[in-house]
């Protein structure tokens, strides 16, 4: 039996359920008997029913489960959340074999699922695709293993590396670098994660919505840092179209749909946040800037992407730095625009 082969159609399965759900992982779930799949489902939306429940209830009931081998793309929960243990499920069905391509990392799992499987005779074969397993669930792997959200930081610079004309012209059209299909790409990628952050000169400078206008898709959390709340009420990021969390030296508030939270700016900032961001579950934030947030995050090493859009056929000449990065070798072509991925 091709275990690769029907592991893959679980994970194909798993990244349907992006990014609805956000926080739990993207999961997939095939049943094959006689080397024939005849049952699939996958995770659809946070809240409701696992892979393994979907899976199994397309299942005809004239299959005897004791003759399926049933493949998942993450370990079966073992505890009672939202919905109860999928491993129980799996037990009492009479399924025998069980095929996982890695283990959750998820301390309330972590290994129990499959222990009550193995415990239940059941024969369970471990890290089939484990690789592209956790590579699809990155964000969630790396909330648990590493305790932070998985941080993404994007920015758009000239061919000559700036960020922004200094001083800012009064049409901000004179200040844009991005074309429309680079725009509407990171449009989609805050749609994809929970969270995006800027910094306080951005709020003051740019007055950015941080929304997903431009394509359908959940508002991400707005995240800013403003250490004397210097931000008044009338910016774009408090319209209530999205939470938003500012970081700040002052005070804990909870106000409507905006959320003070104070933090000592004697320490490190970055830490404090990171800390903040895992006890309100948001397990991955775009960073959009501004050049200063940028460079923490990367003189720190405390980030898993990024991604710079180059606008080839444009230059400030003078403006403000964008970070510094090796701009040479591979970039996928979007529009006229040129976007480098870089690796944490």
């Amino acid at each position: 039996m091709n275990h690769e082969h029907y592991m893959q159609l679980a994970l194909d399965l798993a990244q349907q359920g992006w990014p609805k759900v956000a926080p739990n992982p993207m999961v997939g779930c095939v049943i094959v008997h006689n080397n024939t799949v005849v049952a699939q489902g996958y995770h659809e939306q946070y809240g409701l029913h696992h892979a393994e429940v979907n899976a199994i209830n397309s299942l005809d009931t004239e299959i005897d489960p004791k003759e399926c081998v049933l493949y998942v793309s993450l370990e079966p929960c073992s505890h009672h959340g939202k919905t109860p243990p999928c491993a129980d499920l799996i037990i009492s069905k009479g399924f025998k074999k069980v095929v996982i391509a890695c283990k959750d990392p998820n301390p309330l799992v972590s290994g129990n699922g499959i222990s009550k499987l193995k415990q239940a005779g059941i024969n369970v074969i471990e890290g089939v695709l484990e690789l592209e397993a956790k590579t699809l669930n990155k964000r969630f792997i790396t909330f648990f293993e590493k305790k932070r959200p998985y941080y993404i930081l994007k920015w758009a610079q000239t061919a000559d590396g700036f960020m922004s004309r200094t001083p800012l012209p009064a049409n901000k059209t004179d200040n844009k670098i991005s074309g429309p299909e680079a725009q509407k790409m990171v449009h989609a990628l805050r749609a994809s994660e929970m969270a995006i952050m800027v910094g306080k000169n951005t709020v003051l400078l740019d007055d950015p919505s941080l929304t997903t206008r431009l394509v359908e898709g959940k508002n991400p959390v707005r995240i800013f840092i403003d250490r004397n709340l210097e931000v008044q009420d009338a910016f774009n990021i408090y319209e209530k179209d999205a939470e938003t969390i500012v970081f700040n030296g002052i005070k804990d508030e909870v106000r409507e749909h905006v959320q003070f939270i104070k933090l000592n700016f004697d320490v490190n900032i970055l830490s404090q946040i990171s800390d903040k961001l895992v006890e309100l579950n948001i397990q991955s934030v775009l960073v959009e800037g501004g050049t200063t947030l940028l460079n923490d995050f990367i003189q720190q090493n405390i980030f898993d992407e990024i991604l710079v859009f180059e606008n080839p056929n444009l230059k400030f000449g003078t403006g403000k730095k964008a970070p510094q990065m090796n701009l040479v070798g591979h970039f996928d072509q979007v529009g006229e625009d040129k976007l480098y991925k870089f690796l944490g």
